[in-house]
């Protein structure tokens, strides 16, 4: 027998004898597990992961003109609700690291490359917090993810 389908047939029968506990300690190892590559930021409850690495030297710092591209998603719903590389959307400039955005994007992206993609887990009390931002479909207390590009840093380029 094809030992594939061995392994199969055995989670098959594993799943089948889980015990409801069992199943939520299974699923809690589970996303624990997915969340492994996330790195933290000291001070701040967001995390990141590096999508791509960046290149060169120059790196996002306090009080940097930063483009970029972005795309946020509500954490709980998974629903998409803003990004630059929509239709009739361009990439966004802000600056870096002044309380210009929320907090866990401001300090998400700070140490960023040119070039580098990084996806932030964003709590809702470093986001939009408990009044949210109806406008957006981003409800009160919502968690948010984000995936940046850095594009450019002012006055820094690559090499």
């Amino acid at each position: 027998m094809n030992s594939h389908l061995v392994i199969a047939m055995r989670v098959a029968a594993l799943n089948r004898a889980m015990t409801p506990i069992a199943a939520t300690r299974l699923a809690l190892f589970t996303a624990a597990m997915s969340t492994a590559g996330a790195r933290e930021i000291a001070g701040y409850k967001t995390t990141y992961e590096v999508v791509t690495e960046g290149k060169g030297a120059a790196v996002v710092s306090k009080g940097d003109s930063v483009t970029v591209h972005a795309k946020g998603t509500v954490a709980e719903s998974q629903k998409k609700f803003w990004s630059t590389k929509d239709a009739g959307q361009q990439p966004f400039t802000y600056k870096a690291g002044v309380g210009g955005v929320i907090t866990g994007w401001d300090q998400g992206c700070l140490g960023m490359k040119i070039g580098e993609v990084r996806k932030l887990e964003i709590p809702a009390h470093e986001g939009y917090g408990a009044r949210g931002f109806p406008a957006w479909g981003i409800p009160p207390n919502g968690g948010l993810q984000f995936e940046i590009e850095v594009l450019s840093i002012a006055g820094k380029t690559e090499l």
